[in-house]
């Protein structure tokens, strides 16, 4: 376990816009509140790896992913590649003994998260653990409200609505690892909207059952550029959602219609206390409401605030939070999502497991939805250490994270 004390040295995997603009920014700054050193980073392209590495003043670049876990024996890895590499790649920091924080989408099936939870504990004591990135659970408006709806202040949660209507034009699809379900594993649910479905999940809890539908409306593309479900919670909520890339006036929104309030958050990249709305309901005691209203200070979502998270609990030698099952419950619902909307049918928590097509691959080997070369794939084998892929169309981290 690494004390209070030590050092933690990081290593950054894929040098894309995610990395260079979220990433080492939250970097730098918890380098400058704890003891923390980004140590090396690594990239197929040797350009914009050196790039990165002189312009965040770490002292080694790496373009073989394997020699850099060997030479540098990080204590976090950061992966910022794109998710058809994440399983591989967690897997082998895991054994290397590396906890990991790793971008989503996690990976391209639940197959590939078992496996990569699986590795978990490969290492001397407590961890290491994988943790995915779902910043929009960690900023202070939601920590308000997560507190709110657990001690019951605002009555039991009765409707919710999830939407993430963005909009991506044909440039955008033009990358060619997007809209394919062996490089991105799912369309706008798995890209886009998987970081709300999170929040909502955080806030409500366990849910049920979903029923979906998907359409590819607009562009030329394997997955789905539109997607709608309704979803019923364990605590008897029912919730829609919406996720699209053709909606050209775009937001992000979370609305829980509860007993005693209404709680709404509006925004589209990432939100501050401000963009948090709640409006009582009538009768409520006017005092009441604005203790509701009163966040505290300000933490706005980000990876800055969920890093700072994860690196008090590496220290702990804890599990922390969008690790394990915590990590898992937001990408079991997009799987299930797929297959409700592929199968026409009605789909419970915890049907999706192995032997089931949607385990494996979240088309499912659907007529229409999988890629006409590719059967329903296998159950992925368990990883190995591998060096960082080239994809199509770009370095390892041509992955834009929060302005996907």
């Amino acid at each position: 376990m690494t004390s209070r004390t030590d050092t933690v040295r990081v290593a950054v995997v894929g040098t894309g816009a995610i990395a260079r603009h979220s990433h080492l920014p939250a970097l730098a700054a918890l380098a400058a509140e704890q003891p923390l050193e980004v140590v090396a980073a690594c990239d197929v392209d040797a350009g914009s790896v050196a790039v990165f590495c002189r312009e965040g003043g770490i002292p080694h670049a790496y373009t073989d992913y394997d020699l850099m876990l060997a030479e540098r024996r990080p204590d976090l890895v950061v992966l910022c590649t794109p998710p058809r590499f994440h399983r591989d790649q967690t897997v082998a920091a895991l054994r290397a003994g590396a906890w990991v924080w790793c971008e989503k989408p996690p990976c391209p099936s639940l197959a590939d998260f078992d496996a990569m939870e699986a590795a978990e504990g490969a290492g001397p004591g407590p961890g290491p653990y994988a943790a995915i990135v779902f910043q929009h659970r960690f900023g202070s408006g939601a920590r308000h409200v997560g507190r709110l709806l657990a001690e019951g202040a605002l009555g039991r949660p009765l409707v919710a609505h999830c939407q993430t209507t963005w909009y991506r034009d044909t440039e955008y699809y033009a990358v060619p690892w997007r809209g394919r379900w062996d490089t991105e594993g799912g369309g706008t649910s798995m890209g886009h909207g998987i970081h709300q479905m999170d929040l909502l999940l955080d806030l409500l809890g366990p849910w049920e059952e979903i029923r979906a539908m998907a359409g590819r409306l607009v562009h030329d593309v394997e997955t789905e550029d539109v997607a709608t479900a309704l979803v019923r919670f364990a605590g008897g909520a029912l919730a829609t959602v919406v996720n699209s890339v053709l909606s050209p006036d775009e937001v992000s929104r979370v609305r829980i219609d509860c007993e005693r309030a209404t709680v709404e958050l509006t925004h589209l990249y990432g939100y501050g206390n401000a963009d948090w709305r709640i409006t009582p309901a009538p009768g409520v005691d006017p005092a009441e409401a604005a203790r509701w209203r009163d966040f505290g200070p300000d933490e706005p979502s980000s990876h800055l605030a969920q890093l700072r998270g994860l690196l008090a609990d590496l220290r702990a030698g804890r599990r922390p939070r969008s690790s394990g099952p915590d990590g898992r419950k937001s990408l079991e619902l997009v799987a299930a999502l797929y297959k409700s909307a592929f199968t026409g049918t009605a789909v419970r928590a915890g049907d999706i497991g192995p032997g089931d097509p949607f385990y494996a691959s979240l088309h499912g080997g659907t007529p229409g939805w999988a890629p006409r070369s590719a059967p329903a794939a296998e159950p992925a084998p368990a990883a190995t250490a591998v060096p960082v892929p080239a994809p199509a169309g770009g370095t390892a981290a041509a992955h834009e994270g929060a302005a996907r």
